[in-house]
């Protein structure tokens, strides 16, 4: 598998930053673990480290379309691992996993917040906002450095729509509902169509159907040949009983 070229637009969204940072150790491994997804064309999400079965650290990436597929894990596991054995951020034995955001994915740059507009949202700030750490609602889109969220877990009293500056949020997901699983199905299959087309496996028009023409489909279709003229007509039944009587010779013109 080759690398992702980067286009002018993918470049730039590599180069965006994020603003929903992990703190302490994860934030050491992300500084290891960013420029390397960068170089390979790939956008680092989110770093977790957790202690189930030994320790874990998951990295968290997608390639800047949002697509992350099973060969992107695996070259980000083989170019990444000796980078981090080098840099030795993690001082015990750990096992590295890498994966996509999934369809209810964090939401980490500037980008994120302004695509997901309309979704419902979980937001955790680092930052109490209001005197409110938790938060629940649709994005509503970005206003300057902060989201505007309306709420559905609104208090009596309290004004429905929020908004929370990026830098203070400390998490923010998508909440997993029909809608955004029926987009997330339209984006992977637009994906796939299109990588189809960049490794020539989009399917090819039948030759028959290249220069067709609806028009001509409705036109009558030209006959093959005159077809023989009828045998058992009454003249000729006729003329056969006057040819077995004798009254004629069943010759006659030929």
């Amino acid at each position: 598998m080759t690398d992702p070229i980067a286009t002018p637009v993918d470049a730039a969204l590599l180069a965006e930053p994020r603003l929903v940072v992990e703190p302490g150790l994860p934030a050491r491994v992300a500084a290891v673990a960013g420029p390397v997804l960068e170089g390979m064309g790939y956008r680092l999400v989110r770093i977790k480290i957790s202690g189930d079965a030994g320790c874990t650290v998951q990295v968290m990436a997608e390639r800047p379309d949002g697509s992350m597929q099973l060969e992107d894990c695996e070259a980000i596991s083989r170019a990444l691992s000796p980078v981090l054995d080098v840099a030795d951020p993690i001082d015990r034995a750990y096992r590295l996993e890498i994966s996509s955001p999934g369809i209810d994915r964090p939401l980490v740059r500037r980008s994120d917040f302004e695509r997901y507009a309309g979704h419902l949202v979980k937001i955790e700030m680092a930052v109490a906002h209001q005197g409110r750490k938790r938060f629940r609602g649709v994005l509503s889109g970005v206003e300057g450095d902060a989201v505007r969220l309306r709420r559905d877990d609104v208090r009596a009293g309290d004004e429905p729509d929020v908004l929370l500056v990026m830098e203070d949020i400390s998490d923010a997901r998508l909440v997993l509902t029909d809608e955004l699983i029926a987009e997330s199905m339209r984006r992977g299959k637009a994906a796939e169509r299109e990588m189809r087309r960049e490794l020539g496996l989009a399917p090819q028009q039948p030759a028959h159907a290249k220069n067709s023409d609806p028009a001509k489909d409705n036109k009558p279709k030209a006959k093959a040949g005159k077809k023989p003229a009828p045998t058992n007509t009454k003249k000729h039944r006729l003329a056969a009983e006057r040819a077995r009587r004798g009254d004629i010779d069943p010759t006659e013109g030929d």
